[in-house]
């Protein structure tokens, strides 16, 4: 059983809702405002590997962080196994650990056959912690420097600073608040790691002296790495490091991260802005009852049934982000493209609910877009992290498809064909559902893409490989549409537009006479905006027209040359399936 397939067993046996708490007093710390949470479930047992071996400068904390690990450990359900040989980084022996820690290693501490077992644990699915020197190590392995994220190369003298946690969602930093003021050795590293891994926290530069990285310092990060998880934090050098009970729930949520006891978003993030943050609710309004409790940077719902949106600004293409946390078994949702409105039911009438309730029906459960399409309750189920602990959104809007992702999965793909409704102009709002429905929500970005998508142009492929083609290549009204041998002619050049047609030769393939019966003529007609010329690429590969409810098929399920095609009852056979234009 994998690791993260025994942490789902955990939550069903344990009753999703947890009965374990992580230790008190590492849990809490630095965070005395956050709202309340159900206590996480325990984790299922696991081992860790903590490697410190130094052929260059030693340490003198490196004792009091394993001393720390094993404390954690014992505290959390996981083996700590101590050691500085490097005879130990073999396949078999490593298969054992969830995750291995570099806990200030230096210099060159593994050999080439020793990296090359490293290397196949990492792509078989495991698991690396960097504290601190762990960047000033193996200089010459290339592979390592990027499961790292970045090297050392300087430091002023050890002093007071301000982090800056950029990511209140993580295991490792969700316990924090917007700063974290902490004494240590802050390195400055030879390259920016933020373009290929994930910023938990960075340095406020301002608030030291001797910060050379030019104002952007990642401190702490994290990243999907050839098959395996890497977390890498820049604290650790000080002995007591060690005894601060913040620090070491840090590292305690960057090993259950590395060992999949917990999910995260570990992509990389550029380009967002901050809709909702420590500066508060500047460009926001409630609508209908109940309200938000904000505090430590934090929305938590009240009473309901109410909505607080975003006024300031309609959004048409973007990617919106936020975090948010369930305290049990509660119920709220993110709207998107609904009309400006005080009244929470305009949003519910006009725009689409991103549903946050994982105990409800499949199309309204969470990562359902309420009511119209389940997630792939799989995938949802293999990212959602339980009751008490954070997860992250994001929420893709391009055109009339949307795409929700949780905690960098993608779960869900969502095509509007609601002639009522439309994705691609609306405002965002947060759910508050009702007395008792208790949902907190954190660090609510956006980025916007730029508009609707362009045209996109190739052809459009279905069964045996073979192409939608404009009969003899003739553009004249009612030219009848086929499958044809592909052949890269400009009858077989599809251009796919933002507003649903699709269009060869100047003009539309259209349903003819806007029909709706089975066996309806696909034909090359002008373009007339009508609804006999919309076309929806679905989820499961057939191509609808909304109009008619109906679906572009192959007659005869065939794939011969100059098979017509024409409109048929969806039933997602392989002659209703079609690769259009990316």
């Amino acid at each position: 059983m994998s690791r993260r397939l025994r942490r789902v067993a955990c939550w069903a046996l344990c009753g999703l809702l947890g009965t374990v708490a992580l230790p008190t007093a590492l849990s809490t710390a630095a965070q005395p405002s956050s709202p309340p949470a159900r206590a996480a479930a325990a984790d299922p047992a696991y081992d860790v590997l903590v490697f410190s071996r130094t052929t260059g400068f030693r340490h003198s904390s490196i004792d009091e962080g394993i001393s720390a690990l094993r404390e954690l450990g014992a505290a959390n359900n996981f083996t700590v196994t101590a050691t500085e040989d490097p005879t130990a980084f073999t396949p078999a022996h490593l298969a054992g650990f969830e995750s291995v820690v570099f806990l200030s290693t230096t210099g060159d501490v593994l050999n080439a056959t020793q990296q090359s077992a490293f290397e196949g644990y990492i792509a078989a699915g495991g698991g690396y912690v960097g504290i601190h020197a762990a960047a000033d190590t193996e200089y010459d392995w290339a592979w390592y420097a990027g499961l790292a994220g970045a090297l050392f190369q300087s430091h002023p003298h050890i002093q007071p600073a301000t982090v800056k946690v950029e990511d209140r969602a993580h295991d490792a930093t969700a316990h924090l608040g917007p700063t974290w003021q902490r004494t240590d050795e802050w390195y400055d590293y030879r390259s920016n790691p933020r373009t290929s891994a994930h910023v938990l926290a960075s340095l406020d530069e301002s608030s030291y002296s001797g910060g050379g990285m030019g104002g952007d310092h990642p401190i702490a990060w994290c990243k999907d790495y050839q098959g395996g998880r890497a977390f890498y934090t820049g604290g650790g050098h000080t002995e007591a490091s060690y005894a601060d009970p913040a620090f070491r729930r840090h590292l305690l949520g960057g090993i259950r991260w590395t060992a999949e006891m917990t999910e995260a978003d570990c992509r990389p993030e550029t380009g967002y802005t901050t809709l909702f943050g420590s500066s508060g609710t500047a460009g926001w309004k409630q609508a209908g009852p109940g309200s938000f409790a904000h505090s430590n940077a934090t929305l938590t719902s009240q009473g309901g049934l109410g909505m607080l949106w975003h006024q300031a600004k309609e959004y048409t293409s973007y990617s919106l982000k936020l975090d948010w946390r369930q305290a049990g078994d509660d119920n709220s949702g993110v709207f998107v493209g609904f009309p400006a409105s005080d009244d929470p039911w305009s949003a519910v009438n006009n725009g689409y609910e991103i549903q946050i309730d994982s105990t409800d029906a499949a199309d309204r459960t969470t990562g359902a877009v309420y009511g119209y399409k389940s997630a792939d309750l799989a995938a949802r189920d293999a990212a959602l992290n339980p009751p008490g602990e954070w997860n992250t959104y994001e929420i893709r809007v391009e055109g009339e498809r949307l795409q929700l992702f949780l905690n960098g999965r993608k779960i869900n793909d969502f095509t509007n064909t609601d002639p009522a409704r439309s994705l691609q102009q609306g405002h965002i709002g947060l759910q508050n559902h009702g007395d008792g429905d208790d949902v907190s929500f954190r660090n609510i970005r956006i980025k916007e893409l730029g508009g609707t998508p362009g045209p996109r142009e190739g052809e459009i492929k279905g069964i045996g490989g073979k192409c939608a083609d404009v009969a003899n290549g003739a553009s004249a009204d009612g030219t009848q549409i086929q499958l044809w041998t592909c052949n890269q002619s400009p009858a077989q050049k599809w251009t796919r537009h933002s507003d649903d047609t699709l269009r060869a030769l100047g003009k539309c393939m259209d349903v003819s006479g806007g029909g709706s019966a089975d066996g309806t003529k696909i034909q090359l007609y002008g373009c007339n905006a009508s609804g006999a010329q919309k076309w929806v690429h679905q989820a499961d590969g057939t191509l609808k027209n909304p109009q008619s409810g109906k679906c572009l098929d192959a007659a005869g399920v065939s794939s011969a040359d100059g098979t017509r095609l024409h409109l048929w009852t969806c039933h997602t056979g392989a002659n209703q399936k079609w690769a259009l234009p990316a």
